[in-house]
């Protein structure tokens, strides 16, 4: 089962911040009352004072009790202390990841070659719009995608499910895909051979595709799987067509249809690190940005 881990945050963030406000208004006063108390019922001496001034033993115990009760009177309960400390952080870390950058790890090979299995990636959360965390409503409007981009979202058939593909078709768009090549309102979108792998008994084909000046690498088995679905659809207002670069090995809107705006994430614009099991070292050789 999949973690909500967005609602996992405000959660946190939400539950430290109120028992930090509940102690701020209610019980804080209250200590600091009672610390007033004792030190007045005690003499205008403070747990600082010199305890040299004590020529025996019963005065210095005495003066260590007071310390005692004193500290004790003001001391902040357990889950006050731990819930101080952690509201700041849980509250910085759900702006960044809410409204600034997210990072996410690809999981399958749908992207290949663009994206590997193991690359970390950072996801732009502000470059389509701003949108609160868990209800996902838009409250800032500002870029909409473009054919060509690199794009976390939720699909239709798993509304609670990152995944990423690339944006080949937008609003109003008619595509088509056949013979493994994309057609967009009826033009080809251009391709270029790069390589037949393995050069022995080549199995696939690295090819360069350009959408709209986007010109990135997608791979496209000799032999189409069930995964290379073809066909031809039309793309709603307000929804997106996309597509993953391994076009024989991706489900992607040719088996689920078009992804609706309100269930974009945002825009993948680079990897950060690679790394593909626990039993590995972490590799920066991939890092850079994603085209």
């Amino acid at each position: 089962m999949d973690i909500n881990f967005p609602l996992v945050l405000v959660i946190a963030v939400a539950f430290t911040g109120v028992v930090w406000l509940i102690d701020a208004i209610v019980f804080s006063p209250k200590r600091r009352v009672r610390v007033a108390e004792i030190e007045s019922s005690m003499g205008a001496k403070g747990p600082d004072d010199n305890l040299a001034v004590a020529a025996n033993g019963a005065l210095a115990q005495a003066q260590q009790a007071r310390v005692e009760l004193l500290e004790e009177a003001s001391r902040e309960p357990t889950i006050v202390e731990y819930s101080k400390s952690f509201f700041p952080v849980l509250a910085i870390v759900l702006v960044l990841r809410s409204f600034i950058a997210e990072p996410f790890q690809i999981p399958s090979p749908s992207m290949v070659p663009t994206l590997e299995v193991g690359d970390f990636i950072l996801v732009n959360k502000y470059t389509y719009g701003l949108r609160l965390p868990v209800v996902r409503t838009k409250v800032m409007d500002l870029n909409q995608p473009k054919r060509g981009d690199v794009m976390v979202f939720f699909p239709p058939h798993k509304p609670d499910t990152y995944y990423i593909k690339r944006v080949v078709g937008l609003p109003g768009d008619h595509i088509r895909y056949t013979n493994n090549v994309l057609y967009i309102n009826g033009e080809q979108a251009p391709q270029e051979l790069l390589a037949s792998l393995p050069p022995a008994r080549p199995v696939y084909e690295l090819a360069s595709e350009n959408l709209d000046g986007v010109e990135h690498a997608i791979r496209k088995n000799i032999t189409p799987t069930r995964f290379g679905k073809h066909g031809e659809w039309n793309v709603p207002e307000g929804h997106y067509f996309m597509m993953g670069d391994n076009r024989d090995n991706s489900m992607d809107s040719r088996a689920w249809g078009p992804v609706p705006e309100s269930a974009i994430v945002g825009k993948a614009f680079a990897i950060w690190m690679q790394w593909k099991e626990l039993g590995s070292l972490p590799s920066f050789k991939r890092v850079g940005g994603i085209q």
